[in-house]
């Protein structure tokens, strides 16, 4: 092998020992900032930070279930316009996909040819984009058909 050959491989071993030389005197440097003399307690207050910062954030509680106070009861059936304004505003005031307009006369006449009973029944079991009850799951059927009524009222029919 010819020097020029060599070359490559003696330059790389000699950086490498370099750089060997170099980690090893940083560990020994860093070693000896950071040890502590032996018989030297702890820092008390880096301990109690230490002990705060690993605390449990929360706990389980397996214990007895304890006594809540009961639901209120409702007041009765909320009228047709509570319930039109909680739950059926959304879609029924601006048409979305297709629902009547209250106030639709032609739109809400060709529905109203099934009858308030065929209304409540397509109400509860959804029809098209509308899901069953609407976006009113917690509604009874007397109140879906109180809201039914007040939209054919408010259409003129």
């Amino acid at each position: 092998m010819s020097e020029h050959d060599t070359a490559l491989a003696k330059s790389f071993t000699v950086v490498l020992s370099v750089l060997v030389v170099i980690a090893i005197s940083f560990y020994f440097i860093a070693d000896m900032v950071t040890s502590k003399p032996e018989g030297e307690a702890p820092n008390e207050r880096m301990q109690a930070k230490i002990l705060e910062n690993i605390k449990p954030v929360g706990e389980v509680n397996v214990g007895a279930v304890p006594a809540t106070a009961a639901a209120p009861e409702a007041a009765g059936p909320r009228s047709g316009v509570d319930v039109y304004n909680a739950s059926c505003m959304g879609c029924h005031s601006t048409g979305v996909a297709g629902a009547p307009k209250l106030g639709d006369k032609a739109a809400w006449s060709a529905r109203a040819e099934k009858g308030i009973d065929g209304l409540l029944s397509t109400a509860i079991s959804g029809v098209n984009a509308m899901p069953p009850k609407g976006t009113c799951a917690a509604c009874s059927d007397d109140e879906l058909k109180a809201a039914i009524e007040h939209m054919l009222k408010e259409s003129g029919l």
